[in-house]
């Protein structure tokens, strides 16, 4: 059975985007939609001896009408000196400082004209990482309808996918009746009960990027994600 996610791309994110990603054949890159402020797409967090901290990618708004998330163009490039410095400062203590290094590194030594560019970078380089070889695409490639439910079933049919994975938030929103009738399944992913890890600076967070579990797991990373 082929199994689709189709989900917004988010700056380097947390740990159970990359799992959902790891139960999917095809991972649909959904950046047709409109851009929103002060959301994942742009921003996440990371551990410091102070709390939890955002790093954020700058990032141009353009008024109040739709703009598309791949439309979203970077406003100012020198975010990625920035955030590389605060991520060394924060996690060079870290028992795989240099092993991660060495892969994340280079991302921050590029230019990006848009998120969707920053997004993608960095997803393909951690899937690699982690051993996860999903396809990505891009909604872009599909024809999409005006109504959500049937816009994603649609990209499910074109990708000939019998199981649609989601996260539970779109249980509110989403026509399941209109993918049973075309003979696709819907399952809504758990994102309970992982395991601990070795973590620094204090008490543990779970809703960290996932560069916390990288610095401080390093190849044994998947043993703290959920088994396929």
């Amino acid at each position: 059975m082929k199994k689709i996610v189709i989900t917004q791309s988010n700056y380097i994110p947390w740990k159970g985007y990359f799992d959902m990603l790891n139960a999917a054949d095809v991972f649909v890159v959904y950046d047709d939609m409109q851009y929103t402020k002060r959301d994942w797409r742009n921003r996440n967090l990371i551990k410091t001896p102070n709390g939890l901290s955002w790093l954020s990618v700058p990032v141009s708004v353009k008024g109040k009408y739709f703009q598309k998330i791949s439309e979203t163009e970077i406003s100012d490039q020198k975010w990625t000196d920035k955030h590389w410095n605060t991520i060394k400062h924060n996690y060079s203590k870290s028992m795989f400082y240099k092993e991660i290094c060495s892969l994340i590194e280079p991302l921050y030594a590029r230019q990006y004209k848009t998120i969707t560019e920053v997004n993608v970078a960095f997803i393909k380089v951690i899937c690699g990482y982690l051993q996860i070889d999903t396809d990505i695409r891009y909604s872009s490639e599909f024809t999409l309808a005006e109504e959500r439910s049937q816009r994603l079933l649609d990209i499910c049919l074109e990708l000939n996918g019998r199981k649609y994975i989601s996260g539970p938030s779109a249980e509110a929103y989403l026509d399941q009746k209109l993918f049973s009738e075309n003979g696709v399944e819907v399952e809504w992913f758990n994102f309970a009960d992982y395991p601990e890890y070795d973590q620094l600076h204090g008490q543990f967070e779970h809703g960290v990027t996932i560069l916390d579990v990288l610095f401080n797991t390093g190849h044994d990373a998947m043993k703290y994600l959920k088994p396929t």
